[in-house]
């Protein structure tokens, strides 16, 4: 399949669990890719894997709490590449803690990762998206944001704001031909998944099976089951789904 040969693409979040199979699918499927992430070594490895098996893309590391780190990732991929398709606004953090157990610096970090940055990069990516007569924005939330957990306040606050921010957005642009949609994943079996495992001293393989039992299609959901979504997002497959928040759990609820 190419849905998005030439497609002109930035992924943030790239060397991540999600990340590292949306930035593949894409690569697969004919799109000229610029991913980000916060290590310049992950993301120089992340190349190189993907060059070995014939996938060509390019990144520009950095910290997505910086506007300015946020405008040079679009500048540098209109540089790059002449214009800009779609953006994947994949990256974030999961703080964790109630409102007593949360510090200011989890609080701004949420904050300024899981929503700010998306901001900054959406104002920068629009104009051009414009000029180039439409484009696909797909953000990432969380059911965690549209039905709010417990013990996950900042978190939360955070996803919410993104589902709110991707309906905005989408009500503006749809004239300009601009789709801007979000995912909204449960649980999913990542390195930060099983990092908050790791840290309250369970064993991530079985705290995954375990948790597979709740989900009513039997399994926690792996990357690529939430890339697959996120392309169809972009794609032109879903070309009359706009300011959409699609919730992507096995139908497993948050609580309840």
């Amino acid at each position: 399949m190419t849905r998005f040969q030439d497609k002109r693409v930035v992924i943030t979040g790239g060397t991540g669990g999600i990340g590292q199979s949306v930035v593949e699918l894409f690569a697969a499927e004919g799109a000229r890719v610029l991913f980000s992430d916060h290590s310049a070594e992950d993301c120089e490895d992340f190349r190189k894997a993907l060059g070995e098996r014939g996938l060509q893309t390019s990144y520009l590391a950095g910290d997505l709490r910086e506007k300015h780190y946020c405008e040079a990732l679009i500048a540098e991929a209109v540089a790059q590449f002449g214009g800009l398709d779609i953006l994947i606004n994949n990256a974030g953090i999961i703080p964790r803690g109630t409102i007593l157990e949360t510090t200011d610096d989890m609080w701004f970090s949420a904050l300024d990762v899981n929503l700010t940055a998306i901001f900054f990069l959406c104002r920068a990516a629009i104009p051009h998206m414009q000029q180039a007569g439409g484009g696909a924005i797909v953000n990432t939330s969380s059911t965690w944001g549209l039905y709010p957990g417990p013990g996950h306040v900042a978190y939360c606050t955070s996803k919410g704001a993104v589902a709110a921010l991707t309906k905005n957005l989408g009500r503006d642009h749809a004239g300009d031909g601009i789709r801007v949609n979000a995912v909204c994943p449960n649980e999913v079996n990542t390195p930060m998944l099983r990092t908050g495992f790791l840290r309250r001293g369970i064993d991530p393989d079985n705290a995954i099976a375990e948790l597979g039992k709740t989900v009513p299609l039997g399994h926690v959901a792996e990357p690529a089951e939430i890339a697959d979504v996120i392309a169809f997002l972009a794609s032109a497959d879903a070309r009359y789904v706009c300011g959409a928040t699609i919730e992507v759990s096995g139908a497993k609820a948050v609580y309840g």
